[in-house]
């Protein structure tokens, strides 16, 4: 391998380590707060690239139904508990939030997509899509199972990815879409020619992790999300809602997850059920830095992109295995070292 291959691959690396970088965290994020191993967080990305992708050949993109009809299912969720609970229910705020807000958003896209408007009015559109499917995945599938073991929510996370990815192939057919890049412009860096989307991927990636931790550093909300993901019985005493903190770590990972599919339309087709191995890849970056730190998440997503770009110079027929082999060391030694703590008993 000459100097100059070596420089085009930890380019592609980098870039496909900035997206599994996000994922990490938002995987790592849902699974401190809920304890939920999100298996569907690749469908996020999936949903929002293919909506980008028909936006912009002037389609409504499927993913408004998903949208209205999760909306309207998670409403009826809401009202059924509050009645077996005898208790009223809080119908001005479940119409504002799970009826009125994915109407609107709907709405804007029938308008819209005729349209076509300018890319960046396209790129909001398509993260507005998604990101609200978060709390509406979370309201109907693992509010109720709350204090479930991990293992029931691991099932339950299965469950849904199979769900929205059956949806998927539903809403927007078998065949793949790659949408136009947000520049076209090129920059020469020595023998190499760096893309601006390349660029967009990996600015995305950085500003993406300062907004989270300003976030989590600044804000009443931020720190309310550390103190359930610390300890969730001793957050839910000093008053924080464990429910809202469920639903706010699922909006930032929609959001995540649809930033990162408008940011990699560009560069890869993308299918209905693309989003899976790009979630898992994410996955194994957040295992390689421990599922418990957000810095190293993030390192051990970039060396499996990294790992990735090599091993399909080098073996690529075989460049997934090498990926996902990787983790059976890191598990290995994590359940030798560990002390297999007795999970945490929830009333």
């Amino acid at each position: 391998m000459s100097p100059d291959i070596a420089l085009w691959l930890v380019q592609d690396g980098i870039t496909n380590g900035a997206i599994y970088a996000l994922l990490a965290l938002a995987l790592l994020l849902v699974f401190a707060v809920t304890r939920v191993i999100f298996v569907p967080q690749g469908e996020f990305v999936s949903y929002a690239a293919l909506s980008y992708g028909l936006l912009q050949t002037g389609q409504v993109p499927g993913t408004v139904y998903v949208l209205v009809g999760g909306g309207l299912l998670a409403a009826g969720f809401e009202i059924a508990a509050a009645l077996r609970e005898r208790a009223r229910p809080p119908l001005a705020r479940i119409l504002v939030v799970y009826v009125a807000i994915p109407l609107a958003i709907a709405a804007l896209a029938w308008w819209a997509a005729p349209r076509k408007l300018d890319m960046w009015a396209q790129v909001l559109l398509a993260v507005a899509l998604v990101a609200p499917l978060g709390p509406i995945v979370y309201r109907i599938a693992f509010q109720p199972l709350a204090n479930a073991s991990v293992l029931v929510l691991f099932i339950v996370a299965m469950a849904v990815h199979y769900a929205l990815t059956g949806l998927g192939l539903v809403l927007f057919g078998g065949e793949g879409l790659r949408s136009s890049p947000l520049s076209d412009a090129q920059f020469g860096l020595g023998v190499m020619n760096v893309s601006a989307q390349s660029l967009w991927v990996t600015g995305a990636t950085v500003l993406g992790m300062l907004a989270l931790w300003l976030f989590f550093e600044r804000t009443l909300y931020g720190k309310a999300l550390r103190a359930t993901a610390i300890n969730r019985v001793g957050a839910r005493l000093v008053g924080v809602p464990t429910e809202l903190s469920g639903m706010l770590s699922f909006l930032l990972a929609a959001f995540i997850g649809a930033l990162s599919g408008v940011l990699i339309a560009p560069i890869t087709t993308i299918y209905y059920d693309t989003g899976l191995m790009i979630g898992l890849k994410g996955f194994v970056g957040a295992i390689l830095g421990g599922m418990a730190s957000y810095p190293l998440a993030a390192v051990g997503a970039l060396g499996v992109g990294l790992l990735e770009s090599f091993s399909s110079f080098w073996a690529s027929a075989y460049k997934e295995s090498i990926v996902f082999t990787v983790v059976i060391p890191v598990l290995l030694w994590r359940s030798i070292a560990s002390r297999h703590p007795v999970e945490e008993e929830e009333e």
